[in-house]
């Protein structure tokens, strides 16, 4: 007796425990009739790419630093951040005025040194004058000499004017070069003077849109020192990291699909992968990759924007999310069998479209309620 007892009591307990086990998973139906759907569909089985989000930041292609090439006081910022600037825009005023009185001293050296040319061609024009002169009197004397018309010691007096012209034509020369060479060193200061004056206004060189503004009126600025920042690439990248396991799944020139949220329209953008880092990130064992943004309204750089890496593909289970009735955290559809039509319980997934993923209570091919009739 006692035997018989124990033996249904191990039944009853295996019993029980089949039942918890089994009451994790969805239950298949709804008791009870439901009401007679005003239209139908079927529930369709199909292939849709997995997708991994990297996340990112909207970033311009080219963010450009400006800087001053030459020490000095700020006078005068011209711009804003926001504003639109083209090459050749006048952007940011320095302090000129020892820039000025550089290039007026050197102007100064310049002309002074000109006349210096001025004076050494003078001379030289006098010393092959008398070079002419001596010349021509040592060649006479010299024939005159072997005619014996004149004595050896005029000739050597002849001679000697005309080795003196020669030294003071060589020495006329020489002093010609020099003032010359001075020139053009005088010259030098004065376009380095002229550049360096050209520096105390900094100008756009090349059009874009202003970005950041790092100076104020009264700021020292110097080599090295961001007065602005310029976005002057044209168009906007998204800047996402990818996970090392993952980026073997994206290649250079890949258009993949990329999602802002803060943009009005519901179809993600379409990029193309521009740029991947060969190296991946020590501390989060990611790759940066750049990808390429269509222009579009109201993308602005520094919004979060998602990568789509693309994993592969998995069957899945669609229906209409119009199908789907929501009551709580209750999620149930209308799913036509052999009693009738009963309410499935379901569990859905992402939105794909005005379709929904139905992760479980559906296998597909099942013929789905879209709305009562009467209205309830």
């Amino acid at each position: 007796m006692m035997n018989t007892i124990l033996r249904l009591s191990i039944g009853v307990l295996l019993v029980l425990c089949v039942a918890a086990c089994g009451s994790d998973q969805t239950p298949s139906a709804k008791r009870g009739p439901a009401n007679e759907p005003a239209s139908v569909v079927l529930a369709e089985r199909v292939s849709l790419p997995r997708l991994h989000e990297a996340v990112g930041t909207v970033k311009a292609k080219t963010d450009t630093r400006v800087e001053a090439q030459v020490t000095g006081r700020v006078l005068k910022v011209l711009v804003r951040p926001g504003d639109k600037v083209t090459a050749g825009d006048d952007l940011v005023v320095l302090d000129s005025r020892a820039s000025q009185t550089r290039l007026e001293r050197s102007r100064q050296a310049e002309s002074s040194v000109s006349s210096m040319v001025s004076q050494a061609r003078d001379a030289l024009d006098a010393a092959k004058a008398a070079f002419s002169k001596a010349e021509s009197t040592y060649r006479r004397m010299s024939t005159l000499h072997e005619q014996k018309v004149v004595t050896a010691e005029e000739v050597e007096k002849a001679e000697s004017a005309y080795l003196q012209a020669k030294a003071g034509l060589g020495q006329a020369e020489q002093g010609v070069a020099a003032a010359q060479a001075r020139a053009r060193e005088a010259g030098k200061v004065v376009q380095e003077a002229e550049l360096v004056l050209g520096y105390t206004t900094i100008k756009a060189q090349e059009s874009g849109e202003v970005a950041k503004r790092l100076v104020e009126p009264g700021d020292l600025a110097f080599p090295g020192k961001a007065l602005l920042s310029l976005q002057t690439g044209g168009s906007l990248q998204l800047e996402a990291m990818v996970r090392e396991s993952l980026i073997g799944q994206v290649r250079l020139g890949d258009s993949l699909s990329v999602i802002v949220s803060a943009l009005t329209e519901t179809e993600p953008l379409v990029g193309e992968v521009d740029e991947m880092a060969p190296l991946a990130d020590p501390v989060t064992r990611s790759f940066l990759v750049k990808v390429r943004l269509p222009v579009v309204p109201g993308l602005y750089p520094g919004m979060f924007g998602r990568l789509m890496v693309p994993l592969g593909e998995e069957e899945v289970v669609l229906v209409p999310e119009a199908a789907v009735v929501r009551v709580g955290q209750l999620e149930t559809v209308m799913v036509k069998t052999e009693a009738g039509w009963q309410s499935v319980y379901v569990r859905t997934g992402e939105v794909h479209g005005q379709r929904i993923e139905v992760v479980s209570g559906l296998s597909g091919g099942e013929t789905v309620g879209l709305a009562v009739a009467g209205g309830q």
